[in-house]
């Protein structure tokens, strides 16, 4: 299968494009390129060619060959998107139906949607499912829910869109992110050695490995139609449903002599469990591989490869919003993050 994964070069696409290679795919990556300049170790694992474009500019003649589209390029996490809420909607929303009526015209078979369980928002002790009504409680997580929507809706016999709400990633990638609550409170316990929570860590939140979540694009790619055709599925196990302070709890375990605190009651009024019984249904194959403590202990075991530094990993461009922030006061990108031609940058100076 000939697959195109945008957002190739962010902390899932790192991960997913040589494991799909690696399973006989032939991959093609794009991607705007604003996270380049973070990569935290070398996994000599072969990457795919890659185009440096922005989503909102693909146009049919670059998806025209493909069998299938992996979109995971969006403006990736709360913080990040409420930063610009019209730019957000412009990325995340109308820029993912777009890049999908464009595949649907050229042909494109199966596009795979990387949608977040965030869309649950707020659970009041329910377990929530896919036909659970959403309550999403950011930019971030309402573009999800819209896309979901509106993508379904292009759904005919040749475009078959498939939408995965992953849980909260964890793991190693070498485009690595720190600002993703078990890879953050990782970075604090080897680097600071101690976990000092600004909040009690009441919060439910579900957890997935990034490996898990290419497992799941990989059966979402390669299942039969009648499985994924429009089909909704969280991504993640029950077993890995945790209170935020669970996390905290196994981090500050898996770390000799890390110390853990706790704040006051957050404002943070986001808290969810979540069933992954229907993923099991429609992809027999799929199994979390990992846990929140091997996830902890692989963590450990790459920052002391790498000899992590506090400089390392608070260094922008692990943390998407510090990043862009990075790109915008340097005017290496618009008002609408599209990046700025040299010559316009210097014109400007």
């Amino acid at each position: 299968m000939k697959v195109l994964i945008t957002g190739v070069d962010g902390y899932i696409g790192a991960i997913l494009a040589p494991y799909l290679m690696e399973r006989g795919h032939d991959v093609r990556g794009v991607d705007s390129g604003f996270y380049r300049n973070g990569w935290l170790y070398e996994d000599d694992r072969r990457r795919p060619p890659t185009t440096t474009l922005d989503v909102r500019r693909i146009d049919a003649a670059d998806v025209v060959d493909f069998d299938a589209v992996v979109h995971l390029a969006e403006l990736s996490n709360d913080p990040l998107g409420e930063h610009d809420q019209r730019l957000t909607y412009a990325i995340n929303h109308q820029g993912s139906v777009d890049l999908a009526r464009t595949c649907q015209a050229a042909g494109v078979r199966r596009f795979v949607y990387t949608s977040s369980c965030s869309v649950y928002g707020m659970s009041d002790g329910e377990i929530k499912t896919e036909d659970s009504t959403t309550d999403p409680q950011t930019a971030y997580a309402r573009c999800k829910a819209l896309v979901e929507r509106d993508v379904a809706a292009l759904a005919d016999e040749r475009f078959t869109p498939v939408f995965l709400r992953n849980a909260t990633a964890y793991g190693a990638s070498p485009r690595m992110r720190f600002d993703i609550v078990l890879n953050n409170l990782a970075g604090h316990a080897y680097t600071a050695g101690e976990v000092k929570m600004t909040s009690d860590g009441s919060p439910w939140r579900p957890l997935v490995h990034v490996n898990d979540i290419c497992e799941a694009i990989l059966l979402a790619l390669e299942a039969p139609r009648e499985a994924v055709l429009n089909q909704v599925l969280n991504v993640g196990s029950d077993e890995q449903n945790y209170r935020i302070r669970d996390i905290a709890e196994i981090v500050g375990q898996t770390f000799p002599g890390c110390v853990v605190t706790y704040g006051p009651t957050s404002a943070d009024n986001r808290s969810y469990r979540v069933s992954f019984a229907k993923i099991r249904r429609h992809l027999p194959g799929f199994r979390c591989r990992w846990t929140a403590e091997r996830g902890a202990a692989q963590l450990r075991d790459v920052f002391k490869e790498i000899g992590l530094s506090k400089e390392v990993f608070n260094y922008r461009a692990y943390t998407r919003l510090a990043q862009l922030k990075y790109l915008i006061a340097t005017r290496q990108i618009d008002n609408d993050f599209y990046f700025r031609a040299p010559a316009e940058r210097a014109a400007e100076a």
